[in-house]
């Protein structure tokens, strides 16, 4: 028998995770995206005219995911999409100028969350804490 528990570190996480949804994404509403597509903004501050294949790979989503948020993105004037020169199978994807401009609200807005969600941890913790978490993910990987 299978007993779960509320203070299990999944349940923890779990919660954390959809409460930190639910803040980012009223803040997003406030920036006219939705959760998911600051992280597709993101990858191309990063690096601008990459293919939709790459930008899917880089955000861990199918790549019909991946078109449909780029597609909403272009709707919204943040990104257009535009052929390969070299390759016409190959579709890049490029920020607007809209689209450029979201990067310092978003990251102003992901320093906040960090900042409530690290509040009252103390540095040695907080290092600790992300060496745990990444152990975590290795382990799932």
């Amino acid at each position: 028998m299978i007993v779960v528990v509320d203070d299990e570190i999944r349940i923890i996480l779990g919660k954390m995770w959809s409460q930190m949804r639910r803040d980012c994404s009223q803040s997003l509403r406030e920036l006219h995206i939705h959760v998911g597509q600051e992280h597709a903004l993101c990858q191309l501050w990063q690096e601008e005219g990459i293919t939709q294949i790459q930008l899917s790979e880089r955000l861990g989503c199918e790549p019909p995911t991946t078109s449909n948020m780029i597609k909403k993105l272009e709707e919204y004037g943040l990104v257009h999409r535009q052929q390969d020169e070299a390759d016409a199978r190959i579709t890049r994807v490029y920020l607007t100028d809209e689209g450029r401009a979201l990067e310092q609200p978003i990251k102003q807005m992901w320093q906040k969350q960090q900042e409530k969600l690290l509040d009252g941890i103390h540095l040695e913790e907080r290092l600790l804490l992300r060496r745990v978490l990444q152990q975590m993910l290795n382990n799932l990987s």
